[in-house]
């Protein structure tokens, strides 16, 4: 009996999975590769050339897999048009080792999401192969923190003496009367949000300061100064309960004030982290039970998703 085969073709969600990753890695060996010229502490640099080389993989598979399916190659960004290979660094060391940190957790959840959304099994099985990757990368970045004392931890609390069950509503209380004690999982929320923030709140001062066109200028402006704003509201949530607020990055920022990348490339990487936000918020929102922390990350997201706006309109 003769076997059957078939062509199965890419999903649109695959297609979606593999451009987006493409994208996002072309930016990533631009950036990198300057940072990687201008380090200077060589553990920093180690893990930059690491992740540039897994940056560089993803390109190539992905190009053989958009190659079979005859569909055409995404037009990324690159260093001849998009770096300033000799132009001085924008930011630290530090900054960019506490900036590896934040985007390989982002691709760490981006690249579960292309498993989750596959049904090709070598889709399946590249992805899978990613994750594992990036798992490596984020221990490398994490044992370099740790050594360093720059790994910003979230607020810890009182191990509890037993276990306690909701028997109200007003477990849910948040606008009026007594607020309940955050729970853990509210707190992780938080926390994990303003390091995004505050990563992306330096960015922001970095690229303001480099920007070549106004409107983009003005734009890195905006958002740096919204960020602010949103990293306060959720700080003074954390100070009224009695817990620390993750460290501020700005100082790693260089007074430099000559562009290591093009408008396009840094306009391109802010809209990618604003997205994420939006997304990351309303993770938050999701396991907050307080109706007000309900009601200040919708405000989050709707500041967010108005900044997006903007961005795809410059």
């Amino acid at each position: 009996m003769e076997k059957s085969s078939h062509n199965v073709e890419l999903t649109s969600s695959e297609i979606a999975n593999l451009w987006t990753q493409y994208m996002n890695d072309s930016s990533s060996i631009c950036i990198l590769t300057h940072s990687i010229e201008q380090a200077k502490d060589e553990e920093v640099k180690d893990i930059l050339i690491f992740a540039r080389s897994l940056a560089e993989t993803h390109i190539e598979k992905i190009s053989e897999f958009f190659h079979h399916e005859h569909f055409p190659i995404p037009k990324g960004f690159t260093i001849e048009e998009d770096v300033n290979i000799n132009a001085p660094a924008l930011f630290t060391d530090t900054f960019m080792l506490v900036y590896m940190h934040v985007m390989t957790l982002l691709g760490l959840t981006g690249y579960a999401g292309a498993v989750a959304t596959s049904s090709r099994l070598d889709q399946i099985k590249y992805f899978t192969q990613c994750n594992m990757e990036t798992m490596e990368l984020y221990e490398r970045i994490a044992k370099v923190m740790l050594k360093k004392g720059i790994y910003s931890k979230p607020p810890r609390i009182n191990t509890p003496k037993q276990v306690d069950y909701v028997e109200h509503d007003r477990y849910l209380t948040g606008w009026f009367g007594k607020k309940r004690a955050l729970s853990v999982v509210e707190i992780s929320g938080i926390s994990f949000n303003m390091v995004k923030i505050i990563v992306k709140v330096a960015l922001e001062i970095g690229f303001g300061q480099v920007a070549q066109r106004e409107d983009v200028q003005k734009y890195f402006q905006r958002g740096k100064a919204l960020c602010e704003k949103q990293f306060g509201r959720l700080s003074s949530v954390l100070t009224k309960a009695e817990l620390a607020s993750p460290a501020s990055w700005v100082s790693e920022v260089t007074s430099s004030t000559t562009p290591p990348y093009s408008d396009k490339l840094m306009l391109n990487h802010i809209v990618i982290l604003v997205a994420a936000a939006i997304g990351y918020y309303g993770a938050g929102m999701s396991v907050s039970q307080r109706r007000d922390l309900a009601y200040e990350y919708t405000r989050l997201m709707t500041e967010v998703g108005f900044m997006q706006k903007m961005a795809l309109s410059s």
